[in-house]
């Protein structure tokens, strides 16, 4: 029976062909394939054509007329990973996965990965069908295979889900949903160390309907999701499994989407992973897929194909894809409701926002002028015990040791700190010894200093600042520089790029709350790109994205993709270019996911040859009594590696030292 989504629909991209011969087809394939080399385009063209079950028939027909194996003859004319991917096709999708599987637990290691991400999403039937296949390609029971290779509560967990025994019932108890929140809760953050054993029973077992009403009950008496309590309680591959569990539990199709994306991003393809998704998923919800990747990547998953593959390879999986969703008319309506819930979602889990740098106790200021006094007299200097002090100090407290220092001492502690200390680590502590205000308002200066000006700071600042925060930093810059911010922006920057900074700086942006028909009227002009004018669009953008409080902002973009079927920032980059729309993106960014924003440019400031030192030091600085655990747990889901473990592969020495202080914790 073909897998449906929506109200029944069928949701795959690859649909039974009408007209269907097998004994036909079996024989295009074989005259495709006869003599010297083959016509890959042929084969390609007819198999990505027909579904799975009639690729079967076509198999059968094939060994009927020509007492020869399809799979075999495929494997010998074709290669690489065209063939991987054909020959994939050609098998059903239970022998796939057992194909898939047997692969990840042979040789040396086990690949963790593969395994998680099938297990983790197969249905309670499709692990039957697994399992049977399994037993019937290898002659081996997959339970027993998976025992020998993995340990541990990881085992533990998967044994359960191969059970394929998840309840079904869509009758939830209200009773039993706030049980198993409280006993999640008692497993793991109100207990010294953790009951894995109520995770794996809880999570491995529960329906999917149950177990999305116990996260939101989680969320509501623990005050954080569940994937924040799993991150802080688990590790290793055991994290992992559960969070692919939380995930396809919440949404299997944008599990598969941030799959997809992964695969994809950055320098060279995961092409197993790419090949076994488009593979597995082409008949069941290929097409819910391509909405979730459309609208959370905005770029169409059929677009980053095309730019990430070639040859037959990428024709094969761009038909397995079905469609381009940025082509014009393509994007699917279901798009629309798609983000829209997604965006009701976010909204609910209103996440509080915590630094990982907090007021030490039995602080002692005069202690602590005593300590950097010690490290910095006489010959050399002791870094570490005044990054001891500075990195594990609050800002008010380093005030007040800023002020306890110069009374004891008749000394500017910042002047001898800068005597003292030098290069990227005399930046970070001076940066930390200076209230926000004046931190914000140095890098500002420096950004309009010299010769050109640096467009990505002034961006970054002003986008992602709070009216007080706005205020604060008006204040400083006139002290420290007897100028106005605003006077400085104007003689430095032209333009509509001008008139953004101004405006942001103002730091007048309303504070209350959403007001839906004033967001529908704004959300219908920023949709209205049709005149052509880009003066008249980006002063709509700018009294609109420049003024509004957050909360409506976010409901402006809601209304925004149910008019488009597009996100704000997708039409900023399409009708907009340089600062304009660099600012543009960064305020809905901002908006939207102010922690993956900044996760993001820490990111950019560590990837690849040589490290901007001065991005990394000023969001480390600027975050780390606001939100730097929450970017901290960002980045290491949205780049599969810790924050931590990246600050300690590119920097080193006591600058390395200082900034894993400040980071406080390895995600």
């Amino acid at each position: 029976m073909a897998p449906t989504g929506k109200a029944g629909r069928y949701r795959g991209s690859v649909k039974e062909c009408p007209n269907f011969n097998a004994s036909q087809d079996a024989e295009a394939l074989y005259n495709a394939m006869k003599g010297f080399g083959s016509d890959k385009e042929a084969i390609l063209d007819l198999i990505t054509s027909r579904n799975n079950k009639q690729r079967i028939e076509i198999s059968q027909a094939y060994k009927s007329l020509y007492g020869k194996d399809l799979i075999t003859d495929l494997k010998r004319e074709l290669t690489g990973k065209f063939e991987r991917l054909i020959v994939g096709l050609m098998r059903p999708l239970a022998y796939f996965d057992a194909k898939e599987i047997k692969d990840a637990l042979q040789g040396i290691g086990t690949d963790e990965k593969c395994l998680i991400e099938i297990l983790a999403s197969r249905t309670n039937q499709q692990m039957h069908n697994l399992v049977e296949a399994y037993r019937d390609a290898y002659e081996r029971e997959l339970e027993a295979d998976v025992l020998g290779d993995t340990s541990g509560h990881f085992r533990k967990m998967i044994v359960v889900l191969l059970q394929g025994t998840r309840e079904e019932d869509d009758v939830v108890s209200e009773d039993l949903v706030e049980q198993d929140a409280k006993d999640l809760l008692e497993a793991g953050d109100l207990k010294w160390g953790t009951d894995e054993a109520q995770f794996i029973y809880i999570l491995g077992n529960r329906s999917k309907q149950h177990l999305r009403l116990v996260f939101d009950e989680y969320l509501k008496i623990s005050g954080k999701p569940i994937e924040d309590s799993i991150r802080g309680e688990l590790s290793g591959d055991i994290e992992k499994l559960m969070l692919a569990v939380v995930k396809c539990i919440r949404s299997t199709p944008e599990y598969f989407a941030e799959r997809l994306y992964k695969a994809m991003k950055g320098l060279g393809t995961k092409d197993n992973t790419l090949i076994r998704v488009m593979v597995s998923r082409s008949e069941i919800d290929m097409l819910d897929i391509r909405e979730v990747f459309r609208t959370k990547y905005e770029k169409s998953l059929h677009s980053m194909i095309k730019d990430d593959t070639s040859g037959e390879y990428k024709k094969a999986l761009l038909k397995l894809c079905g469609g381009d969703d940025d082509a014009a008319g393509e994007f699917f309506p279901e798009a629309a409701q798609v983000a829209y819930r997604m965006w009701e979602l976010s909204a609910v889990a209103k996440v509080e926002l915590r630094g990982t740098v907090c007021p030490a106790a039995d602080f002692n200021a005069d202690g602590d002028a005593k300590v950097l006094r010690k490290a910095m007299k006489g010959l050399g200097t002791d870094e570490g015990a005044i990054i001891d002090v500075v990195t594990q100090r609050s800002n008010a407290q380093r005030q007040e040791i800023l002020r306890t220092y110069k009374s004891h001492f008749g000394r500017d502690l910042m002047a001898d700190l800068k005597s003292e200390l030098a290069g990227s680590l005399a930046r970070l502590i001076l940066g930390l010894m200076m209230t926000p205000a004046q931190f914000d308002a140095k890098q500002l200066k420096k950004a309009m200093e010299g010769v050109g000006t640096d467009e990505n700071i002034l961006i970054e600042i002003l986008a992602t600042r709070n009216n007080r925060e706005i205020q604060a930093i008006n204040e400083a810059y006139r002290a420290a520089y007897h100028k106005s911010l605003e006077d400085a922006l104007s003689s430095d920057t032209s333009g509509h790029f001008k008139r953004i900074l101004v405006s942001l700086a103002l730091g007048n942006r309303d504070e209350g709350g959403e007001d839906l028909a004033r967001a529908h009227e704004d959300a219908k002009k920023l949709s209205d790109v049709s005149s052509g004018d880009s003066t008249s669009l980006e002063t709509r953008f700018l009294s609109i994205l420049c003024t509004r409080s957050y909360p409506h902002l976010r409901r402006v973009f809601q209304e925004f993709i149910k008019m488009t079927n597009h996100d704000v920032a997708h039409t900023i980059r399409k009708h907009m270019s340089g600062d304009v729309r660099d600012a543009f993106v960064a305020i809905v960014r901002s908006v939207k996911d102010r922690p993956a924003f900044f996760a993001d440019k820490l990111y950019d400031s560590m990837k690849g040859i040589g490290t901007d030192d001065r991005t990394l030091i000023r969001i480390m600085v600027s975050r780390s009594e606001i939100d730097l655990l929450n970017i901290r747990r960002v980045f290491k889901e949205m780049h599969e590696k810790s924050l931590r473990n990246m600050i300690e592969k590119d920097t080193s020495g006591d600058y390395c030292n200082a900034l894993l202080t400040i980071c406080a914790g390895d995600d």
